[in-house]
């Protein structure tokens, strides 16, 4: 293992194939372009049992749509940033909810925090974060706000931060976006 690539999820497997693809048209990225992980190859399974309205939908072309969004660097070592389905698309842009996030836990008094797409009739959607504060500490939206503008392009900055004693997770520990989308509603 590469010690500078520690980040990255390393180089594909022995016989099997990824691209980036735009999640859209399907049509491969350039190196560093961020996309759709498509993967083929003998380990990838052949679709799901009984379903072959949702094999059909995981597949493209005998390529298998993981809904993960990734990259690869110049050395072909992968790089997952994100889930597909938590994209966030604000006036055309895309705003990547785990790199908004990774800017807000960088906030000394900020103990948690996730990050989801608000529906907006100007921007189609908009990031909102959910922020856990460390025990005695404060902050306020335009305290999250102001940091964020010194980290993110203005248009990744939370347009509402909510703040919320704790965020709900599922039976292991991952958190329920889907619940925070309905808070929102």
């Amino acid at each position: 293992m590469n010690p500078e690539k520690a980040d990255s999820h390393g180089k594909p497997a022995y016989l099997m194939e990824l691209k980036i693809a735009d999640p859209v048209t399907g049509a491969s990225l350039e190196i560093g372009t961020r996309g759709e992980i498509l993967c083929r190859g003998s380990a990838v399974f052949a679709g799901y049992w009984n379903n072959k309205e949702a094999t059909t939908a995981a597949f493209r072309k005998g390529w298998f749509a993981t809904g993960d969004i990734g990259y690869f660097d110049e050395d072909g070592f992968l790089y997952v940033v994100d889930r597909l389905k938590d994209l966030i698309i604000s006036g055309g842009e895309n705003i990547y909810p785990a790199e908004v996030e990774q800017v807000l836990i960088g906030i000394k008094e900020v103990s948690e925090v996730a990050v989801v797409g608000l529906s907006d009739e100007k921007w189609g959607e908009v990031p909102v974060a959910f922020v856990v504060m460390k025990a005695g500490e404060n902050l306020n939206n335009d305290d999250i706000l102001n940091y964020c503008k010194t980290q993110l392009a203005s248009f990744k900055c939370p347009k509402k931060t909510v703040f919320i004693d704790s965020l709900p997770r599922n039976g292991v520990g991952k958190v329920l976006k889907n619940v925070l989308r309905e808070q929102l509603l």
